[in-house]
């Protein structure tokens, strides 16, 4: 029996093709031609059946080229690309959906039509997966793009300084090489649903061709169909364990969190996130409704403990309140250019307390937002733990301006969750972070901190399946005798094998600071041999210091060890991130 394929040049998009041949492909003969005489009787009842002879139809007219690239994080982004690719087709689209960490800048100069969707992480950075492709994209040797026409989408969190900085700078750069804007760049905040959806509905019917002129793209969501079950949002779960793992002198609070579940756990796999939905600090909130002379509105207090996002202060809520109650000395202060300086530390309740003048309740809750989920690393593989999920959360404490101040999500577990508890939570995946497809890949793992959370899952995971490849582990905090998280485990899996290696690195027990950066230097030459092998390599924790350390180092190790520049030592780092060998999870 032969094998079906359906040609390249059939007029689906490259997903609907694929989809299509694993259908009929294998299908036999009689299950074709049932196939085509169905097709055929159900286009004849709805009256659309073609009546000219294949010698007297038109030509087909090609399908609108479309390209949809995105610049993502936390994977809102990548999902806003999806939908635009989807709905693209049913305006006579072929659209190609792009990461910005596959990107070929080249590749731009084909781009007939051009949507970008970027996101902005942190103060102003692009996402870590995007980093290679921006800067080149911002340096001299990016390409023309004369005659493009493209638009741009920012996604970002206005509580930042640099709101939207990388969209910005994207809309910006595609004019400077010659690009056409045909839709405006919209910036969107977190609450970014509605404005998104309508600029991807603008933008499309501005870059669409004219109906007649449309190829014939058939708008069939064949992904849809391979898709999970529609998400039925968070679940609750009890706390079954609460453990600090840190000692009773260490400075520091880091909570290993056992959550359990009424029958089955959320389907998550190793380097997916749980996000937690937090309750806001009740303490914080009668002083926050205090200050601004409603301590008695209990339905206030209600709502600004469980739903609304009562700690952020950004120069937008800034501005809005000096528009909302036009107090004097707050626009002073904004009129003057100091109020981006003075927001710095600051919480709501420094702008209630310090500026104070009489608010409505309407008013009070015009200056937040509605309180987001915490995101956290998944430290644990179910194939070891069941129908349950590990967190490992570091209770957010610090003072300014005079006030002590707490994270939410991680003050919530910290000080108020206990065991017994209940609390909701969702899975967030995280398809950018996992596992070699091969259990016999090696895999380097750095972690520092609470960066080891979904490592400990990487190792229960390959352990639980028996995989042949060899894991190390580098783990770095401030005291090996008061912050070693998981220390007994990581020592028994070194035992057993299951960790093949493991180098730490401890700030406070040395005179010079050593961090996991000066490990992974030490140990150069084994690194550089395995992944010159097909190792992965992996890093997870803080993106403005550490995860950009590391990359340094990684390359100043592959420059020394090979004996090779640092620009042939970048190119290679380069094509593991291609390759999807060097991946991070960093916040």
């Amino acid at each position: 029996m032969g094998y079906f394929t359906v040609p390249k040049a059939a007029p689906f998009s490259e997903e609907e093709i694929e989809a299509l041949n694993r259908v009929v492909g294998p299908a036999s003969p009689v299950q074709r031609a049932w196939l085509a005489g169905f097709l055929a009787g159900a286009e004849a009842a709805l009256g659309s059946a073609p009546s000219l002879q294949p010698e007297q139809a038109a030509a087909p007219v090609a399908a609108e080229p479309l390209t949809i690239l995105f610049a993502t994080e936390s994977g809102n982004s990548e999902k806003l690309a999806a939908d635009a690719a989807k709905n693209a087709r049913k305006l006579g689209f072929k659209p190609s959906v792009i990461d910005f960490a596959d990107l070929e800048l080249s590749s731009l100069t084909k781009a007939k039509n051009l949507l970008v969707i970027a996101a902005t992480w942190g103060e102003g950075e692009p996402p870590a997966r995007a980093v290679r492709a921006y800067n080149e994209l911002m340096s001299d040797a990016a390409p023309k793009l004369s005659g493009v026409k493209f638009g741009v989408l920012a996604l970002g969190d206005s509580a930042y300084a640099d709101f939207c900085g990388v969209g910005k700078k994207i809309d910006e750069r595609l004019e400077a090489l010659g690009g056409k804007r045909v839709a405006d760049r919209v910036d969107c905040d977190l609450d970014f649903a509605k404005p998104a959806a309508e600029w991807i509905e603008h933008s499309l019917k501005t870059l669409a061709p004219p109906e007649a002129a449309r190829g014939t793209v058939i708008a069939v969501d064949f992904a849809s169909r391979q898709q999970p079950a529609a998400d039925t949002g968070p679940v609750e779960a009890e706390v079954q364990e609460w453990i600090d793992l840190n000692s009773s002198r260490s400075e520091k609070e880091t909570i290993h969190l056992e959550l359990a579940f009424d029958g089955a756990a959320p389907a998550y796999k190793p380097g997916d996130s749980l996000e937690l939905y937090p309750e806001n600090d009740p303490e914080y909130v009668d002083q926050l409704l205090k200050a601004a002379g409603h301590a008695s509105d209990d339905a206030l207090r209600g709502e600004f403990l469980k739903l609304r996002d009562v700690t952020t202060l950004s120069l937008k809520t800034f501005e809005n309140y000096v528009a909302s109650t036009g107090q004097q000395y707050a626009k002073q202060l904004l009129e003057s250019g100091e109020a981006k300086k003075w927001l710095e530390g600051r919480q709501l309740i420094d702008l209630v307390s310090e500026f104070p003048i009489a608010l409505s309740s309407e008013q009070l809750k015009s200056f937040t937002r509605p309180l987001a989920p915490r995101a956290y690393s998944i430290a644990s593989s179910r194939r070891e733990v069941g129908d349950e999920a590990h967190l490992l959360i570091s209770t957010v404490r610090y003072q300014t301006h005079g006030r002590e101040r707490l994270g939410v999500a991680s003050g919530f577990v910290g000080e108020r969750l206990k065991k017994g508890d209940r609390v909701r939570v969702k899975v967030k995946p995280n398809k950018h972070f996992a596992l070699p497809a091969s259990n016999d890949a090696d895999i380097i793992m750095v972690g520092p901190g609470t960066g080891v959370a979904p490592f400990r899952s990487f190792v229960q995971e390959r352990r639980a399946g028996g995989a042949a490849g060899r894991n190390w582990l580098f783990f770095g905090d401030r005291s090996f005798t008061h912050d070693f998280l998981y220390q007994l485990e990581w020592q028994d899996a070194l035992k057993h094998g299951s960790l093949a290696r493991m180098d730490v690195a401890f700030s406070r027990d040395t005179p010079e600071k050593l961090y996991v950066q000066h490990k992974i230097w030490e140990k150069r030459r084994d690194v550089v041999d395995w992944l010159e092998n097909g190792a992965h390599f992996y890093v997870c924790g803080d993106a403005k210091s550490m995860a950009k350390d590391v990359r340094s180092t990684l390359a100043r190790a592959y420059a020394d060890v090979k004996s090779v520049s640092p620009e042939i030592a970048e190119q290679a780092l380069a094509k593991l991130e291609r390759e999807h060998r060097y991946q991070q999870d960093v916040y």
